[in-house]
Order: structure tokens, then sequence, then C-alpha cells
């Protein structure tokens, strides 16, 4: 590996005049005069030289004291190889599980149900369809799934039919296992758009997006493996 893409994916540095202030609130203030458009929610000393990792719009890039500098891209740790980036995102866009509005979602139980996940998911989704299958080897778990159509127009009215049908689960995995279109009118009291609104305001870009029960969400349709592991970790970390 390359000690430029160890140490960052993409780097892309943006050099703009000399300030003086040498703290994070003077680095913040900085970035706000230089970039008015951008939105700066939090900058701390990373740990990595002498970076100032910067938090805004669910993003993460680094700049110097003087803000003198920008760097876009992934910090990874050359001893451990972990992703530092990644991992502190995670952190800071992790949000409180038992504040969740649950009743925006339906529930799917197997076993005990004890192990709880939430999933944000479009029901035209390619990506959600193929965790859809991995999910249901999971046991003992809860899956509150939250209908958010934000791939195509046809999104929004077969979340609202799934919503209204008799059997939530069974539509639901009638179309993301087999392929097997919702029917109905969708016209029944739904709280799609509801979620619509909540993706927005936690940011949530992409689908499927798992939130779990420590806070911490990732996107994309991960392996077995991988959700089991995680699952367990967040159990442990609720205890």
């Amino acid at each position: 590996m390359k000690i430029a893409s160890t140490l960052f994916a993409t780097l892309t540095f943006l050099f703009v005049s000399q300030g003086a202030l040498a703290d994070p609130e003077g680095v913040k203030k900085l970035l706000e005069t230089r970039f008015p458009e951008m939105k700066v929610e939090k900058v701390t000393k990373s740990g990595f030289g002498d970076l100032y990792e910067v938090f805004g719009s669910s993003e993460i890039f680094y700049t110097d004291e003087k803000a003198t500098f920008v760097v876009l891209g992934h910090i990874v740790d050359a001893k451990s190889r972990e992703n530092v980036t990644e991992a502190r995102l995670r952190k800071l866009t992790a949000v409180r599980f038992d504040q969740l509005p649950l009743d925006l979602a339906f529930q799917t139980v197997r076993g005990t149900g004890a192990r709880k996940i939430a999933v944000f998911a479009d029901p035209y989704c390619g990506y959600c369809k193929r965790f859809e299958t991995d999910l249901l080897a999971l046991q003992d778990v809860t899956i509150y799934t939250f209908l958010y159509p934000i791939i195509r127009p046809e999104s929004t009215p077969t979340s609202k039919k799934i919503w209204c049908s008799t059997d939530r689960v069974k539509t639901w995995q009638d179309l993301m296992l087999r392929g097997v279109e919702p029917a109905g009118q969708g016209n029944c009291d739904n709280p799609v758009e509801k979620v619509l609104a909540l993706g927005q305001k936690m940011r949530i870009n992409g689908t499927p997006t798992t939130i779990f029960e420590d806070g911490e969400r990732l996107a994309g349709a991960l392996p077995r493996e991988a959700i089991e592991k995680k699952i367990a970790s967040a159990t442990i970390a609720r205890k």
C-alpha cells in the first residue's frame, strides 16, 4: 500500500490566507469566515499531527490551526490500519435508539426479539432486497423497518400500500424477496411523509441504513456476519 493511500484516501488542498488562532473554537471561526457556505458543527484536535477534525453536514474533513488548508479524505492509522475517519463519523452521527419514533416503523420479530435494529429501506432499493435476505437469518431479533421512499417516484405510493396492508411484514417480504407488488390503494393513515422528514433530519442519504442499539448507524447491505457482529457488540454496549 502506498504511503499516500494509507494515510489519506483522497487529498484536496485548498490554500487560503493565513490565520492566527490556535484552538478549536478559533479554527471554527476562521473556517466560517472563509467558507460562509460551509456548515461547521464541531471542531476538535484530531490527535494526528497538527490536524484539526472538522465535522459538518455528516462529513469530516481536516485543517491546520490557522485554517491555511483543508484536507478532504480519510485518515487511516498506519499501525492498526483502522479507518479513523470512518470510526469517528459513526460516533458523531450516532443517535439514541430509545429516542427513535418506532411507531413510524413496522416490526418483524423472530424468536425472543430481544436484540433490536432499525432499518431505513426503500421498496425499490436493490441493496435493500439483498439485505433482506441476510436479515432472514437473524435469530432472537426485532427489526423495525422504516419505509423510506427515496429511490424513485413509485417508491412513495408503494410504501403507502405496504403500510396499509393487513400484514405489513408479509407484504414487505413478498415484494423484497419474491417480487410480488403490493395490492390496495395505500390510502389509509400512514407515516411515510413523517419518515421522509425524519430521515432528512437525520441526514440519511441512502438505503439501507441500519441503526443499532448503541446508536451507531451503518449504511449499505452488510453481510450477515457483519450484522451479527455489530448487533452483538451493540447489545453489550447497551448493557
